[in-house]
């Protein structure tokens, strides 16, 4: 029986080809080519499941032969750790968005998913590093669709700007109306034009509201708590995103750090998925 290691870059493998467009492509090719999409994009998915820094991930590779095999590579023929590190930045996002929709399509999602909001904090540089690079930023704002049934992370949503839940959540729902059918929410998420544009998609909108008025309190105590409370689900991912991955991300840059929330949560399915 393959080892879970050999299942998930088999698997992560078959991803990165469908997420790049290019199943095809051969790994390797001579001339400015180089090395394939899928190629990097899987590695960087290995990296993120090893937790390994990329020049560490490169060594322990080059002493596995079997693993290295399933990237159509031999050990020699590995990429040096820069060029892994520098073509993630050529990688747009909607190439790693894909991966993390294919990684939810392995799961038969449920009827009920969950959404929540959380700050996620960057990891801490030097003072002289932050300012020759300009960086300013302390953290990022994150926004999660999860399923409840199969705790598949459906989307992930990042921003530096700190927007109102509400205004973020359309824009993850919209993206998803297709696999959303009951959306559980706190009361952060209470927009009376949010769940009117849900219902119109015939989308159920179980969000409590915040009780300024008795109507209010009414309308909150008509919710199904059974139904409402799976909305934890969505609070509890948070917590097993940091306690396999981290509390913080390395990233340096804003774009880089959305990347690599959104490989987090991939690869976070993907393992989930081995278990199933």
């Amino acid at each position: 029986m393959h080892s879970k290691l050999a299942r998930f870059t088999e698997r992560c493998v078959e991803l990165s080809q469908k997420a790049v467009g290019s199943g095809s492509t051969e790994p390797l090719s001579k001339g400015k080519d180089g090395y394939a999409d899928w190629v990097i994009v899987a590695i960087h998915g290995l990296r993120e499941y090893l937790d390994h820094s990329y020049r560490r991930l490169l060594d322990v590779l080059r002493e596995m032969p079997a693993i290295v095999a399933k990237l159509g590579l031999s050990p020699d023929e590995l990429p040096d750790f820069t060029t892994v590190c520098a073509r993630k930045q050529d990688l747009k996002m909607p190439v790693w968005r894909m991966l993390l929709q294919l990684s939810a399509e392995l799961f038969d999602t449920g009827e009920v998913q969950a959404i929540d909001s959380t700050s996620i904090a960057h990891r801490s540089s030097s003072h002289n590093y932050a300012k020759r690079v300009k960086g300013t930023f302390e953290s990022v704002k994150a926004t999660i669709l999860v399923d409840c049934s199969t705790r598949a992370i459906l989307d992930v949503h990042c921003s530096m700007n700190l927007p109102h839940d509400t205004q973020i959540a359309w824009q993850v729902l919209k993206r998803n109306l297709s696999n959303v059918e009951t959306i559980v929410a706190d009361k952060g998420f209470d927009w009376d034009e949010l769940r009117q544009m849900l219902r119109n998609e015939g989308i159920r909108p179980v969000i409590k509201h915040r009780e300024f008025y008795s109507l209010d309190a009414a309308h909150n105590a008509r919710i199904d708590d059974e139904t409402y409370h799976q909305r934890s689900i969505a609070e509890s991912m948070f917590f097993a995103l940091r306690k396999r991955f981290g509390s913080t991300l390395k990233a340096r840059t804003w774009f880089g750090q959305f990347r690599e929330l959104v490989l987090k949560a991939a690869v976070r399915n993907i393992e989930q998925s081995l278990r199933a």
